[in-house]
């Protein structure tokens, strides 16, 4: 792990057989990310990137687009 700043860090993954990733535990931590949250997989084709958010604050920041606040829990 190559950490940045306190609340930053870069670190690679390699992609298993089946197409799996591990979260390493830096980003559980620092995200408090246990087993069984669920996160969305955000892409964008045009930049090579994937991103990784926990649902619950995915939908914290669509706020009004779901017409409920985004509360989801």
């Amino acid at each position: 792990m190559k950490e940045i700043q306190k609340d930053r860090f870069i670190v690679s993954v390699k992609v298993g057989p089946k197409g799996q990733i591990t979260v390493p535990v830096e980003a559980r931590r620092m995200f408090d990310i246990k087993e069984g949250d669920t996160l969305m997989v955000m892409g964008d084709r045009a930049r090579g990137g994937v991103a990784l958010l926990k649902a619950d604050e995915f939908y914290k920041l669509m706020g009004g687009a779901f017409g409920d606040g985004g509360d989801r829990t």
